[in-house]
């Protein structure tokens, strides 16, 4: 099964959400850079479960061990590098049943159909969410390349169960609110709004679906400042392709848009249009952003922006309609085990990591002409 993506910085993601281990192997990256992996580990800890009130009670480190494609100095030394986490807090026994009785919003069905019972159904194998760790640590990497070209990404929770944060603002030519704004989340807090107010009653929303035994989903909002015009291609390459074909390989997510997004459709073209205008340097710029910082699949020197919609996690113990695959009749199911009320808080990050490695690979594969 196909678990890579990228043209010259390529990634496989491996491991199964109880596999004794998870990881990546990363192809590309340049050669002489210095990982930080102290940054890194800050960088995974704020996607690893457990420890707060509205992610799952499963504790894992998420620790990320590099294998290979460091010289003795620790620089990149143009080898694949290879990062292994370990998952060390399983409890496999909680999805015996499921081996029967898929779950209503989750691949437990669709990967019986296709694997026949081969599949690994323990903590939704390859399907899990777990898998974002791996996704994060080529990310996080990523990130760091990236910041010595001088570009910058942050995320926050855009909604929780219909509660907004505010939002980024990406269109201003200066960028002054967007980068104060990417420097408010830069002291890593634990739930990632801008803010307090509306984060606090995302909380309670969370916390009011777990107490009902159920979920809420949210949207994710991801900002990239300091990208030069100029970097993607057309087509199926382009800025938009790269991040989708990343985006939709997490599981959870239903819904990208760029920019303006799905608000374009509703406008007229007077509206839409992001004119142009010279910056205090004699340079062209767009005077606000509805594109989303790019258009025809090459950045335009503004912002990058998405938001990722993430479905409400399917694994919730409240009594739902399912089938018994082995009896052939219908049946209920209550989900046991250790799950997310809410994915999103969690998924900034992971926004975070899917942005920096389809930005790189985009600059490293199709950068701006030399004129």
């Amino acid at each position: 099964m196909p678990s890579s993506f990228g043209t010259t910085l390529r990634v496989t993601v491996f491991g199964q959400s109880h596999s004794p281990a998870i990881g990546c192997v990363v192809e590309g990256l340049p050669a002489g850079f210095a990982v930080d992996q102290e940054a890194l580990a800050r960088f995974m800890a704020r996607r690893a479960p457990g420890g707060v009130a509205w992610s799952t009670p499963r504790k894992e480190a998420d620790a990320v061990r590099i294998v290979s494609g460091l010289n003795p100095a620790g620089t990149t030394c143009g080898a694949p590098l290879a990062c292994l986490i370990e998952n060390t807090n399983t409890r496999s026994s909680d999805y015996d049943e499921l081996r029967r009785v898929p779950r209503p919003g989750h691949a437990d069905f669709t990967a019986q159909a296709k694997w026949h019972g081969a599949q690994d159904v323990a903590g939704g194998g390859h399907f899990s969410g777990r898998l974002t760790a791996p996704l994060c640590a080529a990310g996080g990497i990523a990130l760091q390349v990236l910041a010595t070209r001088g570009v910058r990404v942050g995320a926050h929770l855009a909604e929780v169960a219909g509660i907004e944060d505010a939002p980024f603002d990406g269109g201003a030519p200066t960028g002054e609110l967007l980068r104060s704004q990417l420097d408010s989340l830069a002291d890593g807090r634990a739930f990632p709004v801008l803010d307090e107010g509306a984060g606090k009653r995302m909380r309670e929303a969370i916390e009011e679906a777990r107490s009902a035994q159920d979920s809420v989903g949210g949207i994710v909002e991801c900002a990239a400042m300091g990208m030069p015009a100029g970097v993607g291609s057309p087509l199926f390459d382009g800025i938009e392709s790269a991040i989708a074909r990343i985006a939709f390989g997490v599981p959870a997510v239903k819904g990208l848009e760029f920019g303006a997004g799905f608000d374009v459709a509703r406008m007229r073209g007077s509206e839409n249009n992001d004119p142009y205008g010279m910056d205090d340097e004699g340079r062209p710029t767009t005077l606000k952003n509805d594109a989303g910082g790019n258009l025809g699949g090459i950045t335009t020197g503004a912002p990058v922006i998405f938001r990722l919609a993430f479905k409400p996690t399917p694994s919730i113990g409240r009594e739902q309609r399912s089938v018994d695959l082995k009896e052939g009749k219908d049946t209920t199911l209550a989900v046991r085990g250790r799950h997310d009320p809410c994915i999103a808080p969690r998924a900034v990050p992971v926004a975070e990591a899917i942005m920096a490695l389809a930005l790189l690979d985009s600059w490293l594969s199709f950068p701006p002409e030399q004129l």
